[in-house]
């Protein structure tokens, strides 16, 4: 919503508004009376009370240059005038004219950081006594009465909305410590049971040793992610090492390799076709593409194959692992790319839930986009990257 619309909003939360236009009225006798937000170039009315037929009702907007409110904003000083005709400073304004007034009065409103809001202002088509101590202190303690409630409405807000981050933050750290806890405990067993099984058979070493060295290489992928983790979402986001000479492609065929090495089962199809050098952090490519893929064969329909599609089409890198299977639900396609967020899957394939968040962070660091489109047949991640931005 635009900044001026949430203004309106804000005055319109203000219940004493109402009350305040009415007691105008009632006091000075004037017919059309408002709260107007003055803003750069724009007048725009927030709450009136019109018994004249001046014809502007919240949300409508003026020409803020034709406005008396303008001058109040420069000079940050209220403006009455009891009797235009007499006045000698306005008696020949464009603004009476234009609008057919002859009383007018307007007071400056001010936000707590003393900044300036808009103007309590109030026009009539007759003259009206307007310039006395008592409707000079009412109007006065009306703008400072609403200035005070906008003020403390933005307090509010941002209180709650510290509140909210306090809450999330806190949510974060119970999963974190939670899941942290969990899975980093199944690799370190798996490494004391196979010390314990080297002391009893010495002779079975060898696979032992291979089985104790592909759980230190999934505590160090853990550890790796939390540390991702932790620079994205306290560090300012992850850092890149751009390399504008980057042959993608066998980087690509790289992955697609180890991760088929470690699914011999499940088919991985590749149309991979990168006829020029893609400026980016290969490193941190690779690293998303490889949560992309090992997400696809962990979510994807067992057998059935993991299709990889990489070209430049555009001046715009694109890749996409698209695995078959049924539709990611509704409810969850909003949480993909949160941490901690882990889809129902087998235990043994469980992890921290931060490999799509992390490749999220990637692909925002490198000015892409990362999308997942899921029918009932397929679902499909797709990095897209506009190679003049890199």
């Amino acid at each position: 919503m635009h900044e001026l619309g949430i203004d309106i909003e804000a005055i319109g939360r203000i219940p004493a508004v109402v009350s305040i236009l009415d007691v105008v009225s009632h006091m000075t006798g004037m017919g059309f009376v408002a709260v107007a937000r003055v803003a750069g170039d724009r007048w725009i009315a927030c709450s009136t009370k019109d018994t004249i037929g001046f014809g502007v009702q919240s949300g409508d907007e003026l020409d803020v240059e034709t406005t008396i409110c303008h001058e109040v904003r420069q000079h940050r000083t209220p403006v009455i005038i009891d009797h235009v005709e007499k006045d000698e400073i306005y008696c020949g304004h464009a603004t009476p004219q234009m609008y057919q007034f002859q009383s007018y009065i307007s007071m400056p409103i001010y936000l707590s950081d003393g900044s300036f809001f808009g103007t309590l202002c109030a026009i009539d088509p007759k003259p009206r006594k307007l310039d006395t101590p008592e409707i000079r202190g009412a109007f006065t303690l009306f703008a400072e009465l609403i200035g005070l409630h906008l003020s403390s409405n933005e307090t509010l807000k941002a209180t709650q909305a510290a509140l909210r981050t306090e809450r999330e933050d806190a949510k974060l750290r119970e999963q974190f410590i939670a899941v942290l806890g969990h899975d980093l405990r199944n690799p370190l067993a798996s490494i004391q049971a196979g010390t314990r099984l080297l002391r009893r058979n010495p002779e079975r070493g060898d696979m032992v040793l291979m089985q104790m060295e592909r759980s230190v290489q999934r505590m160090a992928g853990l550890i790796d992610n939390i540390m991702d983790f932790t620079r994205g979402r306290l560090g300012g986001g992850l850092s890149l090492e751009i390399n504008p000479d980057v042959a993608l492609e066998a980087l690509l065929q790289q992955v697609v390799s180890e991760v088929r090495a470690t699914n011999p089962d499940h088919p991985i199809d590749c149309a991979i076709d990168l006829p020029s050098v893609v400026p980016c952090d290969a490193a941190r490519i690779g690293q998303m593409f490889s949560n992309l893929l090992v997400n696809a064969v962990t979510h994807g329909t067992p057998h059935r194959p993991v299709h990889v599609m990489a070209r430049i089409h555009e001046a715009v890198f694109e890749l996409s692992v698209t695995n078959e299977g049924m539709a990611i639900p509704d409810e969850a396609m909003g949480s993909l790319f949160q941490p901690f967020f882990r889809a129902q899957v087998r235990a043994s394939q469980q992890g921290l839930g931060l490999g799509l968040y992390i490749a999220a962070e990637i692909a925002q660091a490198h000015g892409g986009t990362l999308a997942v489109a899921s029918t009932a047949d397929a679902t499909c991640f797709t990095f897209r990257m506009p190679l003049q931005l890199v």
